[in-house]
């Protein structure tokens, strides 16, 4: 019988014995060594042979992972093991580091219960390393640490054994720093990372090799040892004694928890349904017995078998042909196949128990972030992405007859990856295509291009904008082209706190009814105000302030849908509106359904929405990135140059061992052709990083031309409306 085949019965031996389960997450900065460590674990699992552990690099199947070097998507394998005669069973995902697809590390933070934090010992804790772990504490995931690559202490830094533990425990204290900020207030103590608890690992995934302190009292390895082996670069030694594998299983298995553990303390984080109810008391015992519920995490889109939904199930046995219902789409599916994934192969089996992360096949339509349940429940709470696409192409098929491929491609990739963004404009026929930088969007041209084989041709990037308002505007008249129906309608600023809980996830347009009440009213709106929103959309809410209007409730769709409209495209660029309050103060409506159809009704309401933004104060934000770019110190004015020329402002500049780390907050807009002008600037010797900082506003000197700019490449007029434009 072949390996895989012994390998695949073993794990669904494996996957009934729940207190042997350890679903875990690889998680770092880029290039600081995850898929290399992932490629130890699968090949102690007999799936690789150990030599080609560290160059195969299984995991980075794709053919851009491969060619590149990065991981761009999460990679799940189900592997077992047997640790100090135990035998357990460790569902792996291994998750991209660079910025640009951090969307699939928060989706994977859904599926585990702790994560494996690498970070490389000379580059220490990045900002990737701090967004990937302050996600991971935010849903109640434990971390543990491998300081990797630590032969480069010795052999380019020159440390001697002393400055090699001084840079392990300023490590250590910058990750405890994070899990002191953002750690669950019931967990911060047990989860401090600590030499003695054997919670953090040394060692270099390449060369296969890592130590903790349960292993050097094991092996009598000291420091000495180890400064003395990779000064004369002998790894074979170390790798007899304290193979790398070994090490981190040994640190999952002790200090990572099992799905009887963690669910009792998660459930209540990423689902706000009654824990008393059938489907909570499953999921809080991950009872296998118990109805199933499932949430999808990832969405693979197969030629032959449709849409594969990947995920953790947390209560129930799912089997072909049960009947699951759909949350967000209110209908139920029959099951088609359950999987597990093996890298690359997704490999069926017969059922999987609560506690496992699988796949399910043959649902038809499914989104990540979708809860699939036996009957009815509460949904899981949505999973925030923490960065949003703000760099926009234009894409179109060179041959026209392509026109439906890119289509359906485009729908497929969007489906893949949530941060994608994808929007067809009517007026111009073209293909808008959003995602989270430019590298982001390469990746995508490239699948599109060669996996589908769709010739493409794309326009340069063009930076995302949102339209918002400084001040409450005055209350406009709006009136339908026939007269016969009036609103008054009044915008004002949503207040900071409310937008905060909209920013951060917990509120959405899917909440509804009591629970948006409540919600809005924690976030700091007022009772009244609360009861009356009709509508929230983005980051914008729309509230009904009217008395005893006749006939409103008969054209609230209508209304409903005019606000949204306006919010799309705002009156100044056309860009999306953010963080404003749309109220309908009074209103006169016809009482013959005839006179207050959508072309009576949606300008009615648009043109007074825009007339008010225009007269309250009304601005642009842009899209900001916190930029950390280290070079050796005699490149420093070159760096600060070249981000005082592209309007950055530096926030902080670190000295280390004889590198500057300059941090600074830098306009995405200025950051194209940014690649060649920093290896210019420090003759190729600087390494830079960047993550999603949020939009703030564009300077008031820069407003106009930016304006006009966006209004010009839209086929607009470059004259900004005022507010009589849109005023009867």
């Amino acid at each position: 019988m072949a390996r895989k085949e012994v390998v695949v019965e073993d794990v669904v031996r494996l996957m009934a014995n729940r207190d042997r389960i350890r679903n875990v997450g690889i998680v770092a900065h880029v290039d600081h060594g995850k898929t290399t460590l992932s490629d130890s674990l699968v090949a102690r699992a007999g799936l690789i042979s150990k030599e080609l552990a560290g160059e195969q690099r299984v995991l980075d199947y794709d053919e851009q992972e491969q060619a590149r070097g990065i991981t761009i998507k999460a990679a799940n394998i189900s592997l077992g093991f047997t640790y100090d005669k135990q035998e357990y069973l460790v569902n792996l995902i291994d998750t991209p580091g660079h910025v640009d697809f951090g969307g699939h590390v928060t989706r994977a933070m859904r599926a585990v219960d702790g994560v494996v934090l690498v970070v490389d010992s000379v580059e220490a804790v990045m900002p990737q390393t701090e967004t990937v772990l302050r996600q991971a504490l935010k849903e109640k995931v434990r971390p543990v640490l491998f300081i990797n690559k630590i032969d480069r202490l010795i052999n380019e830094l020159k440390l001697d054994a002393k400055g090699m533990q001084d840079r392990f425990i300023k490590i250590i204290t910058s990750v405890n720093n994070l899990i002191e900020t953002y750690g669950p207030p019931e967990f911060k103590e047990e989860w401090m990372i600590k030499v003695e608890k054997g919670n953090v690992a040394f060692g270099t995934g390449f060369h296969k090799w890592a130590i903790s302190y349960p292993r050097m009292k094991e092996t009598g390895i000291t420091f000495g040892d180890i400064y003395k082996f990779c000064a004369e670069g002998n790894h074979t030694e170390l790798q007899k004694k304290a193979p790398v594998d070994e090490v981190i299983l040994e640190m999952v298995v002790k200090h990572l928890p099992s799905p009887n553990t963690s669910q009792r303390y998660r459930i209540p984080v990423i689902w706000q349904g009654d824990i008393a109810s059938e489907h909570g008391k499953g999921m809080v015992n991950c009872d296998p017995n118990a109805k199933v519920t499932f949430m999808v995490t990832a969405i693979q889109v197969d030629e032959h078998a449709g849409e594969v939904a990947i995920g953790r199930i947390y209560s129930g046995t799912a089997r072909k042909g049960m009947d699951l219902y759909m949350g967000s789409q209110y209908k139920t599916e029959k099951l088609q196949g359950v999987a597990i994934y093996m890298g690359p192969d997704r490999v069926p089996v017969e059922a999987a128990t609560a506690g496992n992360i699988i796949a399910l096949v043959g649902l038809g339509e499914v989104y990540a972030g979708e809860t699939l349940s036996e009957g009815q429940m509460v949904p899981f709470e949505k999973i925030k992405h923490h960065s949003e696409p703000v760099v926009t192409k234009s894409i179109e098929a060179k041959n026209p007859r392509d026109l439906v491929k890119l289509i359906d491609a485009l729908r497929k990739i969007a489906k893949e990856d949530p941060t994608v963004r994808v929007e067809i404009n009517q007026e111009t026929g073209e293909h808008l295509l959003s995602g989270m930088g430019e590298l982001h969007l390469e990746i995508i041209e490239y699948k599109i291009s060669h996996e589908r084989g769709v010739a493409i041709e794309t326009s340069p990037p063009i930076v995302v904008y949102h339209e918002t308002i400084g001040e409450e505007g005055p209350e406009v008249e709006g009136k339908s082209p026939n007269k016969h129906n009036k609103f008054k309608i009044q915008v004002e600023p949503l207040p900071e706190t409310v937008l905060k809980a909209i920013n951060e996830g917990e509120i959405d347009d899917k909440t509804k009814g009591k629970d948006l009440i409540e919600r809005l009213i924690k976030a700091g709106m007022e009772r009244d105000d609360a009861k009356k929103v009709i509508c929230v959309y983005g980051s914008n809410v729309f509230i009904d302030s009217t008395k005893g209007v006749q006939g409103l409730q008969d054209i609230r769709e209508l209304l409903t849908e005019a606000y949204k409209d306006a919010m799309k495209a705002g009156p100044q660029a056309k860009e999306s509106c953010v963080g404003v309050v749309v109220r309908l103060n009074d209103a006169t409506i016809h009482v013959d359904p005839a006179h207050r159809g959508p072309s009576q009704i949606i300008p009615a309401i648009k043109r007074p929405i825009f007339a008010s933004m225009l007269q309250a104060k009304p601005a642009l934000l842009e899209p900001k990135q916190k930029l950390v770019v280290t070079a050796p110190t005699d490149y420093l004015s070159g760096v600060i140059n070249q981000i005082n020329a592209r309007r950055g402002q530096v926030t902080d500049i670190a000295q280390d061992l004889g590198a500057s780390n300059v941090t600074a907050n830098v306009p995405v807009a200025t950051m194209f052709g940014f690649a060649n002008d920093i290896r210019g600037a420090t003759q190729g010797r600087a390494a830079w990083y960047y993550e999603f900082l949020g939009y703030e506003k564009l300077p008031a000197s820069l407003q106009g031309t930016t304006i006009a700019s966006i209004r010009k490449r839209k086929g607009e007029s470059e004259m900004v409306p005022t507010a009589r434009d849109f005023m009867e």
